[in-house]
């Protein structure tokens, strides 16, 4: 009780007892529902502080027919959700440091006036049939902003469970709190991974 309860009328002492459990319990349920989005402390973490999207789904395919997807400069067209990926150019990537080219169309996002550009997509880990992931490099910056993009594919009864990862904790500074990252919502992960299981079962 605060200082000065005691004083209080005894039906207020019990209305304010029941106000301290209710916002005791909603706050454990918050913890519950909402991490990892809390620090371990029970304080807010912002998306911005988070710095990563994580989100996985089961699919009825083996860890090697998804992988083959997920390789492939057309498969990355072919399961985007955002409408951004238009095309692409090169051949199926097999180790680190591989890449090839996506032609790109801002206008699918409405965000910023960047309309048609190219992407040069360079894969910083590489583990066949388990992990893959990538940086994007584009002509208007000389080194990738180091946001990068992945796959861990882990097999899992009769298929494959796919985590697709976001993490932009690696961008320069003078990037941070402009507004531009993250670049997609965490629901076009969700939505690429719905497409990616309809392409491979």
């Amino acid at each position: 009780m605060s200082p000065g309860a005691d004083r209080l009328p005894n039906v207020m002492k019990v209305e304010l007892a029941s106000l301290r459990t209710s916002v005791e319990m909603a706050v454990a349920w918050v913890n519950v529902l909402f991490w990892p989005a809390f620090g371990r402390r029970g304080r807010v973490v912002s998306m911005m502080e988070a710095e990563r999207f994580e989100v996985s789904r089961q699919v009825t395919a083996s860890p090697s027919t998804v992988f083959a997807v997920l390789r492939d400069p057309a498969g990355h067209v072919k399961i985007d959700s955002s409408g951004m990926l238009q095309s692409a150019d090169g051949e199926p990537v097999s180790t680190v440091g591989d890449s090839f080219v996506v032609h790109m169309d801002r206008e699918a996002l409405n965000d910023y006036p960047l309309g048609q550009y190219d992407v040069t997509v360079i894969i910083t880990e590489y583990e066949p049939d388990a992990l893959i992931e990538w940086t994007i490099g584009s002509k208007v910056n000389d080194q990738p902003l180091r946001h990068l993009y992945g796959y861990r594919l882990e097999p899992k009864g009769a298929g494959t469970r796919v985590t697709s990862y976001y993490d932009w904790s690696q961008i320069p500074d003078a990037y941070r709190g402009k507004g531009i990252f993250p670049v997609i919502p965490e629901a076009a992960l969700r939505a690429t991974l719905g497409i990616l299981a309809r392409t491979v079962e």
